[in-house]
Protein backbone atom coordinates (compact mmCIF):
# COMPACT_ATOMS: atom_id res chain seq x y z
CA UNK A 1 0.00 0.00 0.00
CA UNK A 2 1.76 3.42 -0.85
CA UNK A 3 1.77 5.80 2.11
CA UNK A 4 1.14 9.30 2.36
CA UNK A 5 1.74 11.95 5.45
CA UNK A 6 -1.16 14.68 4.87
CA UNK A 7 -1.39 17.86 7.07
CA UNK A 8 -4.50 18.14 8.73
CA UNK A 9 -6.13 21.24 10.27
CA UNK A 10 -9.08 20.10 10.93
CA UNK A 11 -10.99 22.71 8.56
CA UNK A 12 -13.02 21.88 5.40
CA UNK A 13 -9.97 21.93 3.12
CA UNK A 14 -7.70 19.88 4.59
CA UNK A 15 -10.31 17.12 6.17
CA UNK A 16 -11.33 16.81 2.72
CA UNK A 17 -7.79 16.49 1.46
CA UNK A 18 -7.14 13.45 4.14
CA UNK A 19 -10.39 11.34 2.73
CA UNK A 20 -9.15 12.23 -1.08
CA UNK A 21 -6.20 10.42 -0.44
CA UNK A 22 -7.78 7.91 1.32
CA UNK A 23 -9.89 7.31 -1.36
CA UNK A 24 -7.22 7.13 -3.84
CA UNK A 25 -5.23 4.20 -1.80
CA UNK A 26 -3.25 5.68 0.56
CA UNK A 27 -2.51 4.44 4.41
CA UNK A 28 -2.84 8.11 5.58
CA UNK A 29 -0.55 9.47 8.73
CA UNK A 30 -2.27 12.70 9.19
CA UNK A 31 0.44 15.46 11.06
CA UNK A 32 -1.59 18.33 12.74
CA UNK A 33 0.27 21.62 14.32
CA UNK A 34 0.01 23.33 17.86
CA UNK A 35 2.19 26.28 16.94
CA UNK A 36 0.88 28.99 18.83
CA UNK A 37 -2.28 29.36 17.44
CA UNK A 38 -5.36 31.59 19.18
CA UNK A 39 -7.10 28.89 20.20
CA UNK A 40 -7.14 24.30 19.99
CA UNK A 41 -10.42 24.16 18.68
CA UNK A 42 -9.19 23.28 15.00
CA UNK A 43 -6.80 20.75 17.24
CA UNK A 44 -9.63 18.91 18.88
CA UNK A 45 -11.75 18.63 15.14
CA UNK A 46 -8.78 17.25 13.56
CA UNK A 47 -8.53 14.61 16.46
CA UNK A 48 -12.05 14.18 15.65
CA UNK A 49 -12.09 13.91 11.50
CA UNK A 50 -8.39 11.89 11.82
CA UNK A 51 -10.90 9.28 13.65
CA UNK A 52 -13.70 9.89 11.22
CA UNK A 53 -12.05 9.00 8.41
CA UNK A 54 -9.81 6.49 9.69
CA UNK A 55 -6.01 7.64 9.35
CA UNK A 56 -4.10 5.20 10.01
CA UNK A 57 -2.15 7.69 12.58
CA UNK A 58 -2.54 10.87 14.06
CA UNK A 59 0.44 13.24 15.41
CA UNK A 60 0.49 16.96 16.49
CA UNK A 61 3.84 18.09 16.44
CA UNK A 62 4.27 21.27 19.04
CA UNK A 63 6.08 24.48 18.38
CA UNK A 64 5.64 28.08 18.96
CA UNK A 65 5.36 30.29 16.66
CA UNK A 66 4.29 32.62 18.91
CA UNK A 67 8.02 33.65 19.69
CA UNK A 68 8.02 35.68 16.47
CA UNK A 69 4.12 37.03 16.38
CA UNK A 70 3.95 38.67 13.03
CA UNK A 71 0.01 37.54 12.27
CA UNK A 72 -3.59 37.84 14.16
CA UNK A 73 -3.30 34.18 14.56
CA UNK A 74 -0.18 33.92 16.61
CA UNK A 75 0.01 37.55 18.39
CA UNK A 76 -2.03 39.81 20.24
CA UNK A 77 -3.81 41.61 17.38
CA UNK A 78 -7.39 41.69 16.53
CA UNK A 79 -8.53 39.50 13.43
CA UNK A 80 -10.22 41.27 10.59
CA UNK A 81 -14.21 40.75 10.24
CA UNK A 82 -16.50 42.28 8.02
CA UNK A 83 -14.05 42.25 5.25
CA UNK A 84 -15.70 42.60 1.64
CA UNK A 85 -15.33 39.95 -0.91
CA UNK A 86 -13.01 42.69 -2.74
CA UNK A 87 -10.75 42.86 0.32
CA UNK A 88 -10.91 39.12 0.97
CA UNK A 89 -9.11 39.02 -2.79
CA UNK A 90 -6.42 41.44 -2.14
CA UNK A 91 -3.88 41.66 -0.79
CA UNK A 92 -2.22 39.72 2.09
CA UNK A 93 -4.25 39.84 5.33
CA UNK A 94 -2.80 39.57 9.14
CA UNK A 95 -3.83 36.53 9.38
CA UNK A 96 -1.32 34.99 7.13
CA UNK A 97 1.50 33.07 9.32
CA UNK A 98 4.74 33.78 8.26
CA UNK A 99 6.21 30.74 6.09
CA UNK A 100 3.63 28.19 8.14
CA UNK A 101 3.13 26.44 5.52
CA UNK A 102 7.12 26.55 4.46
CA UNK A 103 7.45 25.09 8.55
CA UNK A 104 4.54 22.72 8.22
CA UNK A 105 5.59 21.12 5.22
CA UNK A 106 9.17 20.51 6.62
CA UNK A 107 8.25 18.54 9.29
CA UNK A 108 6.11 16.67 6.99
CA UNK A 109 8.38 15.54 4.59
CA UNK A 110 11.03 14.68 8.01
CA UNK A 111 8.01 12.21 8.79
CA UNK A 112 7.64 11.28 5.37
CA UNK A 113 11.43 10.40 5.09
CA UNK A 114 11.05 8.31 8.23
CA UNK A 115 8.16 6.37 7.19
CA UNK A 116 9.50 5.51 3.60
CA UNK A 117 6.36 7.73 2.46
CA UNK A 118 6.57 9.25 -0.81
CA UNK A 119 4.02 11.59 -0.99
CA UNK A 120 2.53 14.48 1.17
CA UNK A 121 -0.84 16.11 0.85
CA UNK A 122 -2.24 19.25 1.87
CA UNK A 123 -5.30 21.11 1.52
CA UNK A 124 -3.82 24.62 -0.15
CA UNK A 125 -6.67 26.15 -2.40
CA UNK A 126 -5.79 29.06 -4.98
CA UNK A 127 -9.51 30.35 -5.82
CA UNK A 128 -11.62 31.07 -2.43
CA UNK A 129 -8.86 32.17 -0.39
CA UNK A 130 -7.25 34.70 1.49
CA UNK A 131 -4.54 35.78 -0.84
CA UNK A 132 -1.38 33.55 1.58
CA UNK A 133 2.06 33.46 -0.89
CA UNK A 134 2.29 29.80 0.74
CA UNK A 135 -1.27 28.49 -0.94
CA UNK A 136 -0.03 29.03 -4.78
CA UNK A 137 0.96 26.29 -7.29
CA UNK A 138 4.32 28.30 -7.69
CA UNK A 139 5.04 27.08 -4.06
CA UNK A 140 3.93 24.07 -3.82
CA UNK A 141 6.09 22.75 -7.40
CA UNK A 142 9.06 24.70 -5.70
CA UNK A 143 8.83 22.41 -2.63
CA UNK A 144 9.08 19.62 -3.88
CA UNK A 145 12.08 20.44 -5.96
CA UNK A 146 13.62 20.98 -2.75
CA UNK A 147 12.04 17.93 -1.20
CA UNK A 148 14.03 16.22 -4.00
CA UNK A 149 17.30 17.46 -3.77
CA UNK A 150 17.68 18.06 0.04
CA UNK A 151 16.63 14.79 1.77
CA UNK A 152 19.04 11.34 1.89
CA UNK A 153 15.81 9.53 0.58
CA UNK A 154 15.87 12.12 -2.27
CA UNK A 155 19.81 12.02 -3.16
CA UNK A 156 19.52 7.99 -2.97
CA UNK A 157 16.48 8.08 -5.61
CA UNK A 158 13.47 7.85 -4.23
CA UNK A 159 11.26 10.58 -5.19
CA UNK A 160 8.59 12.70 -2.95
CA UNK A 161 5.67 13.94 -4.52
CA UNK A 162 3.38 16.94 -3.10
CA UNK A 163 -0.21 16.61 -3.77
CA UNK A 164 -2.51 19.44 -3.20
CA UNK A 165 -5.90 18.36 -4.87
CA UNK A 166 -7.92 21.16 -3.98
CA UNK A 167 -5.64 24.13 -5.80
CA UNK A 168 -7.70 24.94 -8.45
CA UNK A 169 -11.19 24.38 -7.04
CA UNK A 170 -13.73 26.67 -5.78
CA UNK A 171 -14.93 26.49 -1.76
CA UNK A 172 -18.22 25.51 -3.56
CA UNK A 173 -16.80 22.72 -5.08
CA UNK A 174 -14.24 21.40 -2.19
CA UNK A 175 -17.47 20.78 0.04
CA UNK A 176 -19.38 19.25 -2.86
CA UNK A 177 -16.55 16.67 -3.08
CA UNK A 178 -16.55 16.61 0.39
CA UNK A 179 -19.92 15.55 0.19
CA UNK A 180 -19.34 12.47 -1.94
CA UNK A 181 -16.41 11.31 0.15
CA UNK A 182 -18.76 11.40 3.24
CA UNK A 183 -16.74 13.52 5.25
CA UNK A 184 -19.05 14.50 8.07
CA UNK A 185 -18.31 18.42 7.91
CA UNK A 186 -20.34 19.05 11.00
CA UNK A 187 -17.03 17.81 12.58
CA UNK A 188 -14.87 20.69 10.96
CA UNK A 189 -13.70 23.45 12.41
CA UNK A 190 -12.89 27.23 10.31
CA UNK A 191 -12.94 29.91 12.54
CA UNK A 192 -9.63 32.20 13.31
CA UNK A 193 -12.12 34.10 16.29
CA UNK A 194 -14.38 31.69 17.72
CA UNK A 195 -17.06 32.84 20.46
CA UNK A 196 -15.82 32.12 23.91
CA UNK A 197 -18.56 28.95 23.78
CA UNK A 198 -16.61 27.82 20.45
CA UNK A 199 -19.55 29.38 18.27
CA UNK A 200 -17.60 30.43 15.22
CA UNK A 201 -18.20 34.07 14.10
CA UNK A 202 -19.24 34.10 11.10
CA UNK A 203 -17.30 37.02 10.17
CA UNK A 204 -13.57 36.90 9.76
CA UNK A 205 -12.42 35.66 5.85
CA UNK A 206 -12.28 32.43 6.85
CA UNK A 207 -15.91 31.85 8.45
CA UNK A 208 -16.90 34.27 5.23
CA UNK A 209 -15.32 32.09 2.44
CA UNK A 210 -16.76 28.96 4.37
CA UNK A 211 -20.17 30.37 4.41
CA UNK A 212 -19.54 31.37 1.19
CA UNK A 213 -19.11 28.30 -0.34
CA UNK A 214 -22.12 26.30 1.62
CA UNK A 215 -23.73 29.07 -0.07
CA UNK A 216 -22.78 28.18 -3.64
CA UNK A 217 -23.23 24.37 -3.13
CA UNK A 218 -26.68 24.99 -2.15
CA UNK A 219 -26.31 23.23 1.47
CA UNK A 220 -26.20 24.57 4.85
CA UNK A 221 -23.43 24.91 7.45
CA UNK A 222 -23.98 21.99 9.56
CA UNK A 223 -21.78 23.97 12.39
CA UNK A 224 -23.14 26.20 15.03
CA UNK A 225 -22.60 29.76 14.43
CA UNK A 226 -22.59 32.73 17.09
CA UNK A 227 -26.30 33.92 16.36
CA UNK A 228 -25.70 37.78 16.98
CA UNK A 229 -22.55 37.77 14.94
CA UNK A 230 -23.24 35.78 11.62
CA UNK A 231 -23.67 37.17 8.43
CA UNK A 232 -26.31 37.13 6.57
CA UNK A 233 -26.44 36.29 2.87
Amino acid sequence: MKHAVVLLSGGVDSSTTLAIAIAGGFETYALSFDYGQRHNLELEAARRVAKSLGAKEHRVAKIDLRIFGGSALTAEVDVPKKRSKKEIGHGIPITYVPARNTIFLSIALAWAEVLGAGHIFLGVNAIDYSGYPDCRPEFIALFETLANIGTKAGVEGARFRIHAPLLALSKAAIIRRARELDVDLALTHSCYDPSPEALACGLCDSCQLRLKGFREAGLTDPIPYAPSRRRSG
